[in-house]
C-alpha cells in the first residue's frame, strides 16, 4: 500500500484546458450503489496526480465522499449544507487531502434538510452554482481547474443543483442486468434541466462499473449499453475489485491504497479518456 502518493509515476497526459473558471462535472446516477462516490474520489485522485488542482464537492448527505478521503465525521464543522443555506462560501469549508492537488468540501446529515429550507427561494436552483462561480475569486488562493460533484441517489432538489453548476455529467453505469433501467429518466431531467436552467449542460460519458470478466452477463450488458448508447459510453471499463471496495475504510482513494491494482489502473485509463474529451470540447467552434 502507498502512503505518500505523489502522482509522479502515474502515465496521465496534461489535464490543462484553455478555459476560464474551473470545469464542472457532475458524477450523477439516481439509482444508489452504481459507483458515483468512487468514481468522484478515484477521477478525482487522478486529475490531480497530473498536477491540477482538483475540488470534489460532497453534495450527498451520508458523506461519504467525504468519508473515502479521509475526512472525520466530528472535524467537519462547516459543510456544503452551509455553502447551500447560504451561511458560507464555498472556498471557506474546503478541505485539503491526503493527496497533492486534491481538495474536498464535505457535507453532513444536515444537507438532508435543506431542501426543505430553500425549497420556495427562487434561486433555490442555482445556490450551488453561484457557489462554484465565486470560488476562484480570491486571488491569494490557488485556482482550481476541475470540480467533481458527488451527487446523493436521487433526482432531489441537490442533483439539480449540481446540473446546473455543471458543465457536463458523468454517469456510472453498474454492469447489471437493470442497468439501463432508470437512464431514460435520468437523461430526461438532464433534458429539462438543459432547458431551464443550464443551456450548455451535456452528457460527459457514461462509465461502466462493477465489471465482473467471469459473468456472462457482464459482458452482455457492456455490448447493450454501447449499442444504446455509442460513443457516449466511455471506453474504459471499471472491474469489480476488492482493492476498490477496500479503499474507503481507511479513508483513502484506490490509488492511493493500491496503485497497482486493477481498480487503480482503471480509473487512471478513464481519467486519459475525462482529459481527451475535454480537449475534444474545447476546441469545438462556439455555437
Amino acid at each position: 500500500m502507498s502512503e505518500s502518493f505523489t502522482g509522479e509515476d502515474v502515465a496521465v497526459p496534461s489535464a490543462t484546458l484553455p478555459h476560464r473558471g474551473p470545469r464542472v462535472l457532475a458524477i450523477a446516477n439516481q439509482k444508489g450503489g452504481v459507483g458515483k462516490t468512487t468514481t468522484a474520489i478515484n477521477l478525482g485522485t487522478a486529475l490531480a496526480a497530473t498536477g491540477e488542482e482538483v475540488l470534489v464537492v460532497d453534495l450527498d448527505p451520508q458523506g461519504n465522499a467525504s468519508t473515502g478521503l479521509g475526512i472525520d465525521h466530528k472535524s467537519r464543522d462547516v459543510s456544503t449544507y452551509d455553502v447551500l443555506s447560504a451561511e458560507a462560501a464555498l472556498r471557506d469549508i474546503v478541505r485539503p487531502t491526503a493527496v497533492p492537488h486534491l481538495w474536498i468540501a464535505p457535507s453532513t446529515l444536515d444537507l438532508a434538510g435543506v431542501e426543505l429550507e430553500i425549497g420556495q427561494r427562487r434561486d433555490r436552483a442555482h445556490r450551488l452554482r453561484d457557489a462554484v462561480t465565486a470560488l476562484n475569486g480570491d486571488p491569494g488562493e490557488p485556482p482550481f481547474t476541475y470540480v467533481l460533484i458527488d451527487c446523493p441517489p436521487s433526482l432531489n432538489l441537490l442533483t439539480i443543483n449540481a446540473m446546473a453548476a455543471a458543465h457536463a455529467i458523468v454517469v456510472p453505469l453498474q454492469c447489471e442486468f437493470f442497468a439501463l433501467e432508470g437512464l431514460s429518466q435520468l437523461l430526461k431531467t438532464v433534458d429539462q434541466v438543459k432547458a431551464t436552467l443550464n443551456p450548455g449542460l451535456e452528457i460527459h460519458g457514461i462509465v461502466l462499473t462493477m465489471y465482473d470478466a467471469r459473468n456472462n452477463l457482464s459482458g452482455q450488458v457492456v455490448a447493450d449499453v454501447r449499442a444504446f448508447l455509442g460513443d457516449k459510453v466511455y471506453e474504459t471499463v471499471i472491474p469489480r475489485n476488492v482493492r476498490v471496495s477496500e479503499a474507503p475504510s481507511y479513508g483513502k482513494p484506490v490509488l492511493v491504497y493500491d496503485l497497482r491494482c486493477a481498480g487503480s489502473e482503471a480509473y487512471l485509463r478513464l481519467a486519459t479518456e475525462v482529459i481527451q474529451r475535454e480537449k475534444a470540447f474545447a476546441e469545438r467552434p462556439a455555437g
